[in-house]
């Protein structure tokens, strides 16, 4: 089974999208980056998905899971 994953995305246009992924609308647009950050974080806890930030380049910058982790880690106790 695929992951379910939000990205904030910098829009072309200018502003940053939180966007789910596959969609071909955004879950919404913000001007500033943090914006798009706080908002997207409270959607993928809220939906248990895998949260990807990204740069102005499109590369990712970051990544948290909200979800349930398919590689989570060992214990080591």
């Amino acid at each position: 089974m695929p992951r379910k994953e939000h990205h904030v995305v910098p829009n072309p246009n200018g502003g940053w999208n939180v966007k789910r992924e596959n969609a071909k609308r955004s879950s919404g647009h913000y001007e500033t980056k943090q914006e798009a950050i706080d908002a997207g974080r409270g959607i993928s806890q809220n939906e248990r998905t895998e949260f990807v930030i990204h740069g102005k380049d499109g590369k990712i910058q970051q990544s948290d899971s909200h979800g349930n982790d398919p590689c989570p880690p060992k214990d080591t106790k």
